[in-house]
């Protein structure tokens, strides 16, 4: 009886470490503002930012993200990349990427549906396969345009413009932060600039 007893104690002791494991990771928030131009030619503010929980060397879990968001400065259009870790990757590809959409999106550099190319693509410094392994100095490839850089939303004409395609990869720096902390808001864009156009 005395060994049934350990053994079920053992088993509680066990099971109750397995659960706790996940808790055991660091959340992080990751972002980057940089200079840039939109399709148009309008220099423009981007902002890339994601999130993160990072776990210990020892645990068996990976580490894991949120999809990677790229804004544009006075633009409706908001890019999500993401990986095959997350339930919405597209077809277009392999590694941290944004498939085209038909409707609003067509490639600079291929021919074929857009829906199959990557339009943003995560390419560098080394070969990137998950959200969750980019560093503080990464690349992105952008190799679509809008097909229209503005749509009418009702009585509103709306900017839909974003990152200007590029033969070269733009190359950015993110800040990782502890998420929660004062340091983890977002940076702002300049809506001034917006009215100005």
């Amino acid at each position: 009886m005395l060994l049934i007893n350990t053994c079920r104690t053992k088993l509680v002791g066990l099971t109750l470490l397995v659960l706790a494991l996940p808790g055991c990771a660091s959340y992080y928030t990751h972002y980057a503002m940089f200079p840039g131009e939109n399709s148009s030619g309008d220099p423009r503010q981007i902002r890339v930012s994601w999130q993160s929980a990072d776990y210990p060397g020892w645990s068996f879990i990976r580490d894991k993200s949120t999809t990677m968001k790229v804004e544009t400065q006075c633009s409706d259009r908001v890019w999500r990349l993401s990986d095959d870790s997350h339930n919405q990757a597209g077809d277009c590809g392999a590694g941290v990427r944004a498939c085209g959409q038909k409707k609003l999106d067509e490639s600079v550099y291929k021919s074929g549906p857009v829906n199959e190319v990557a339009c943003l693509q995560v390419v560098g410094p080394e070969s990137v396969e998950r959200i969750a392994d980019i560093g503080a100095k990464f690349q992105l490839s952008v190799a679509c345009r809008p097909l229209a850089p503005e749509v009418s939303k009702g009585d509103e004409v709306v900017s839909m413009d974003y990152l200007r395609a590029s033969a070269v990869a733009y190359t950015v720096y993110a800040r990782r932060v502890p998420r929660g902390s004062l340091g983890a808001r977002l940076p702002a864009f300049d809506e001034s600039v917006c009215k100005a156009d």
